[in-house]
């Protein structure tokens, strides 16, 4: 039995450190959440920031986004050419992805430095990334109204999953330490 456990040792170590950070950290963030009153449609101000920085990038391409807050949801309003297109919510905004995103990144660490750089690399990336999503997201709705429901549950979070699936490739690959490239022909 002892061999058995130290064959998988690494294993339940990379699960443990796994489950570990994403329950502390989702944990944490749903404490976040508690401070704002859903019933008051009060929206969390990440949520707000990832709103703002997603019109701001639309605007970049044309003039006419604007965004409102809902007066009967906790969302922002975004409108194209003076068609509401979306509204972002706390959803949309990518905390759940990101705290999954590095917890895979802190179990399957050796380096602490590294880690943290790396984190919070992926982190800032996976914003960006996730404000270019929403963006896409508004003007493709706008103009292809008929698939919303393909490109909203579809093709756009293929998108954010993806670039957090070539981050874990990325980190196991060539950061991470685990992986030993062989010189040897």
């Amino acid at each position: 039995m002892k061999n058995s456990f130290s064959q998988y040792k690494i294993f339940f170590t990379f699960l443990l450190k796994f489950l570990l950070f994403y329950i502390a950290f989702i944990s944490i963030y749903k404490l976040y959440l508690h401070q704002y009153d859903e019933k008051k449609n009060e929206l969390d101000g990440f949520t707000e920031m990832v709103a703002f920085h997603s019109v701001k990038l639309m605007g970049v391409f044309t003039e006419n986004v604007t965004s409102q807050t809902h007066k009967f949801q906790p969302a922002i309003k975004v409108f194209y050419n003076d068609v509401y297109v979306a509204r972002v919510v706390e959803g949309c905004n990518a905390i759940s992805v990101m705290i999954l995103f590095a917890a895979f990144i802190f179990a399957f660490s050796i380096h602490w430095k590294k880690t943290i750089l790396y984190i919070a690399f992926g982190i800032i990336l996976l914003y960006v990334l996730n404000c270019i999503r929403i963006a896409l997201l508004c003007f493709s709705l706008f103009h292809y109204k008929q698939y919303g429901s393909f490109l909203h549950g579809t093709i756009f979070p293929l998108f954010i999953y993806g670039a957090v699936f070539i981050l874990w490739i990325l980190w196991v690959t060539k950061y991470s330490g685990y992986v030993k490239v062989s010189n040897d022909k």
